[in-house]
């Protein structure tokens, strides 16, 4: 099929081959031979009358055209996969659907572990991948690459719906055993003991470490920086050592872990956790049904610290 003499089947390639920007890997999910992927390249470049791609040093990079085509083929290509060539079903008893999620280590131990396990229940035939946020999140989403993302407002990408999924607190976390500190702990108490906190990517500072220099122009004594959330708990056990965790997290933790939660020294502001996906997805009904699990089984649970006695 042509569309202003441009053959559609091209646009596949073309998506392709700006995503890889490499002949013989593109040749490779395109289950062509290298010349003919070449000689697609060849019709594209004729086509739009530029080079799209140029080897630049080993590597080839794209044209500023190629750039301005990137998102757009892209979102051709998903509108019509999900308007056209998909066959959606409303029924999730019968559904075969393959979710692929975004969502922290906090948000599969909190969230996702029950979430799972009610929604085989009642759609067995349902199954899916989690993934692990990282620097590449916002585009992997723009490329239709993930279902849904959750995370904190503050990564939510623009341009794409987006909803609130729940807010979440925080609570300090020390070892049972540990003397140094009673049932409530000051500021000055906090400041000074050692930290365990979690870091992510290379240019990526905890959000409490930016909120603790705006309003006190001061910073935690981290000790000990990890690399997910679960860990978190594990680290300041037979220490003397504190960690402020999401209280929906602490909470688990306690329930099988010698640890004490403590109400923070001062109060610390809500995280607000969003549940984002492709505007090409809006109108899909499983994925609308999925949301609505997720938000009905974090009603249902409410906010843990409300039941916990400690803090």
């Amino acid at each position: 099929m042509r569309f202003n003499h441009l053959d559609l089947n091209l646009l596949v390639a073309l998506d392709i081959l700006l995503e890889e920007q490499h002949i013989t890997r593109a040749a490779g999910r395109l289950n062509m031979t290298q010349s003919a992927t070449s000689g697609v390249l060849g019709r594209l470049r004729e086509y739009f009358e530029d080079d799209l791609l140029v080897q630049v040093g080993r590597k080839m990079s794209l044209t500023p055209l190629a750039k301005e085509l990137q998102l757009p083929v892209r979102e051709v290509l998903l509108k019509i996969q999900t308007s056209i060539t998909a066959k959606p079903t409303q029924d999730p008893s019968t559904s075969k659907r393959h979710f692929r999620i975004m969502a922290s280590d906090y948000l599969i131990s909190v969230l996702f572990a029950e979430a799972i396990r009610t929604i085989n229940r009642e759609a067995p035939g349902i199954t899916f991948e989690l993934l692990s946020p990282g620097e590449e999140s916002t585009e992997m989403l723009m490329r239709g690459e993930v279902d849904l993302l959750i995370a904190p407002e503050r990564y939510v990408p623009k341009g794409h719906p987006s909803a609130l999924l729940f807010e979440e607190h925080h609570v300090c976390v020390v070892w049972s055993g540990n003397t140094a500190v009673g049932d409530s702990i000051t500021l000055e108490q906090y400041l000074e003991m050692g930290h365990v906190s979690v870091g992510f990517g290379r240019n990526r500072t905890a959000s409490i470490e930016e909120w603790f220099m705006s309003q006190y122009g001061c910073q935690r004594r981290v000790e000990v920086v990890t690399h997910d959330f679960n860990t978190l708990p594990q680290l300041v056990l037979g220490t003397e050592r504190i960690a402020t965790m999401h209280s929906r997290l602490a909470v688990l933790a306690a329930k099988a872990l010698p640890l004490r939660l403590l109400p923070a020294p001062v109060e610390l502001p809500a995280m607000r956790e969003f549940m984002t996906w492709h505007r090409s997805l809006d109108g899909d009904p499983m994925l609308l049904w999925l949301r609505a699990k997720l938000t009905e089984l974090v009603h249902k649970v409410g906010d843990p610290m409300k039941l916990h006695p400690t803090a």
